[in-house]
């Protein structure tokens, strides 16, 4: 194991952590998301075991860092810092934070077909149509698009999809 541990563990740790670097500049600044989401989210994963394995191969000058005050104090402050971003949810003030696309889909799911039709240029009678014709079975003009969903057997989700190729037509 100490072979495998000698050439892989710190390069597999650098490389992965270049993917990471860079993947989560581009989602900082909102460049290529769709490319990096997921590559950030699941290769920050994978960088777990070259870096356990990285701790392992040099385990004995790594607890030689926890004898100086440097590594107590970038430790510290790492925790701090995490703190400070992760305080307003843990503490239930996280007041209208959250992904506002999300936020967007919940308050049209809750108007009536009525009330969103406007939006797309549509009567209410084209899109209680749509809905019908996507399989949404309990469409009708007065009932929320939500409860529409969950009466229909389907998910909000697809129902927004279905609102949404609306608009594209």
């Amino acid at each position: 194991m100490s072979s495998f541990l000698s050439r892989y563990a710190t390069p597999l740790t650098t490389g992965l952590f270049l993917v990471s670097l860079v993947s989560g500049i581009a989602l900082f600044f909102h460049v290529g998301t769709a490319a990096f989401h997921g590559m950030h989210e699941w290769l920050s994963m994978a960088l777990i075991a070259p870096f356990l394995l990285h701790v392992w191969k040099n385990w004995r000058p790594f607890l030689a860092y926890f004898k100086r005050l440097p590594m107590t104090l970038a430790l510290g402050l790492s925790l701090v810092a995490g703190l400070v971003f992760a305080w307003p949810s843990l503490s239930g003030n996280a007041g209208a934070g959250g992904n506002p696309a999300l936020a967007m889909v919940s308050i049209i799911a809750s108007g009536t077909p009525t009330e969103v039709a406007p939006l797309l240029k549509k009567s209410d009678t084209e899109v209680v149509a749509a809905l019908k014709a996507g399989g949404f079975t309990a469409a009708d003009a007065a009932t929320p698009l939500s409860e529409i969903a969950t009466a229909s057997g389907k998910n909000t989700m697809a129902l927004m999809a279905t609102v949404a190729a609306l608009k594209a037509k």
